[in-house]
């Protein structure tokens, strides 16, 4: 089976996180993998502006990883028609060693199930004489039940509206018993027959082989009666007949124990525990019938599998990574606390960009990115570095950058103009989207630290915005038990950043800042325009002397 591969950015996801993701699992389709590129939070707009731009759509969202139903190698059963008899549904089972049989309608969605112990059941409590009409059961099931031939009659249309009667008497007693609309089996005493047929029987059943001559077959097309011919003897058709009612007469359907493809295993635990049923159906978002799970498939439960691109930290990967396998990792930060079960292709590199780690993999492989993904690789490397500006930004960097504008065709200067003016416009954003356009949460030791990071050229437009961003900020840091929060506006033109900050202690920021005695502020740090080369690694060290202290 080729399993579906997820390739993922981080949460709160970047241009560089989007566009990777895209452009890898393009290159890991090309070697045959069902690689399927997914988000983790919403795009921001410069991402919008790019994929719009190169006429991309925008990954779907995942929210999870956790393994769910859909993820079990469940018994698939195909479903029968809710009017097959219960003997039908008895040798399907046998034939195929199976004790549970789902009743689906011609669309296949989920209408009960039928087991084993619900045909011994109602067949053993059976005693009924008229369960044939009780259940209304097609004429189509008692010819196949006794292997019966139609003699007289159309098959479509019946219905029985009375009981069965064996006719092992004289003709002058069996009107003790007969009654208009019943069905009557017997053998070849012709005397009989055409005495059922004038009382009014609906259906007449010929045992042991018997014929009906021809002046009783034209009796019973005068009085409308049906007339089957059967090789069984009158006993055994007597005996075998119950078995003809449809599956709907004794399937379960009420209160039926039922999961959902989308459910998780960890939800599922409680509720089979707790019911102790041998199987459980499983349906799709239209009800429609997908297999079978009983408690040993939770053993052997498939993982979902995970490539992580832009990342490789916990806090900012993907919710229930614990319970995926991961892959890969293509990365261009600092290791962080990401764990895996075995060892994993992981390629990390001091690049400006991850998209420039995964260009050069489409190039070592000999395989030229169509126009489309060189344009999002290209974008991912100018946005990463801020046009080659950033000091992360290196010659490896530069030269993808360069090779990939040729490919997408694109206006160098003019393309990254307009992708930074949609990313900037501060005046039309919130606290919240501005400060989660492009955020990262990290782990130092005991401290949880968040750090956002947004672009913006107009000087204006940040000096109004900063007051309300103080205030969001000391909100958010609370609500979400960070020790330090930041934000960085970062302004290309000036090649510098205004840092707003909020801190449970004025030890952090004194450490980062040098600002002694103080919790929350702003501050213009020149030539400081990368989160990861020049922030983080001040973090870092902050972090260390508080706890060398």
């Amino acid at each position: 089976m080729n399993e579906t591969v997820y390739i993922t950015g981080h949460k709160n996801p970047d241009t560089d996180s989007i566009c990777s993701s895209i452009a890898y699992a393009e290159l890991k389709k090309k070697f045959g993998v069902n690689a399927v590129p997914v988000r983790i939070g919403t795009i921001n707009r410069e991402t919008k502006f790019v994929l719009d731009y190169f006429g991309v759509e925008e990954p779907a969202y995942l929210n999870t990883v956790k393994t769910q139903v859909a993820d079990l190698n469940m018994d698939i059963i195909n479903p029968v028609s809710k009017d097959i008899s219960i003997k039908t549904a008895w040798h399907i089972m046998q034939s195929n060693n199976q004790r549970i049989l789902p009743v689906a309608d011609e669309n296949e969605k989920l209408l009960g199930v039928i087991t084993l112990s619900d045909i011994t059941k109602n067949y053993m409590d059976t005693f009924e004489s008229n369960i044939l009409s009780t259940s209304d059961t097609p004429l189509r099931n008692i010819m196949e039940t006794l292997k019966a031939t139609l003699v007289v009659g159309e098959e479509k249309g019946f219905h029985l509206t009375g009981k069965v009667v064996v006719a092992a008497m004289m003709p002058d007693r069996v009107g003790r018993f007969l009654e208009k609309g019943d069905m009557v089996l017997l053998g070849d005493r012709k005397e009989s027959q055409i005495y059922v047929i004038k009382a009014g029987a609906s259906c007449l059943i010929l045992t042991c082989g018997s014929k009906a001559d021809q002046d009783v077959i034209q009796l019973a097309k005068q009085y409308n009666c049906i007339i089957l011919e059967t090789k069984y003897d009158t006993f055994s058709a007597a005996r075998l007949i119950d078995q003809s009612i449809p599956v709907r007469y004794v399937m379960t359907q009420k209160n039926l124990n039922c999961f959902h493809v989308k459910d998780y295993v960890d939800s599922i635990r409680d509720r089979m525990i707790q019911t102790r049923f041998r199987s459980y159906p499983v349906v799709d978002e239209k009800g429609c019938i997908k297999g079978f799970i009983s408690r040993y498939h939770l053993i052997n439960a498939r993982k979902k599998k995970v490539i992580l691109v832009d990342h490789n930290e916990k806090s900012q990967t993907v919710d229930g990574i614990d319970e995926a396998e991961i892959l890969e990792i293509v990365d261009h930060h600092r290791i962080g606390d990401i764990q895996t079960s075995g060892p994993i292709f992981f390629k990390n590199d001091t690049v400006g960009s991850t998209a420039t780690l995964i260009s050069s993999m489409y190039f070592e492989n000999g395989i030229i990115p169509s126009k489309k993904i060189a344009g999002l690789l290209y974008a991912a490397i100018i946005s990463d570095t801020l046009n080659l500006k950033s000091p992360t930004s290196t010659y490896l960097d530069s030269k993808m950058a360069s090779h990939l504008a040729e490919i997408a065709e694109v206006d160098r200067e003019h393309f990254a103009e307009k992708m930074f003016q949609a990313g900037s416009v501060l005046n039309e954003m919130s606290p919240e989207q501005i400060l989660h356009y492009d955020f990262k949460e990290y782990q130092f030791n005991k401290y949880k630290i968040g750090v956002g990071q947004v672009n913006s050229s107009n000087s204006a437009d940040v000096q109004h915005a900063q007051e309300k961003l103080l205030d969001y900020l000391k909100d958010a840091r609370k609500e979400n038990n960070y020790d330090l929060l930041m934000l960085m506006i970062t302004d290309i033109v000036r090649n510098g950043s205004l840092i707003l900050f909020v801190s449970e202690k004025a030890g952090l920021p004194k450490g980062i800042f040098g600002k002694p005695d103080t919790t929350e502020g702003a501050i213009f740090a020149d030539d400081v325009v990368s989160r990861k080369k020049q922030v983080v690694p001040l973090i870092s060290d902050a972090v260390r002397g508080l706890s060398a202290s």
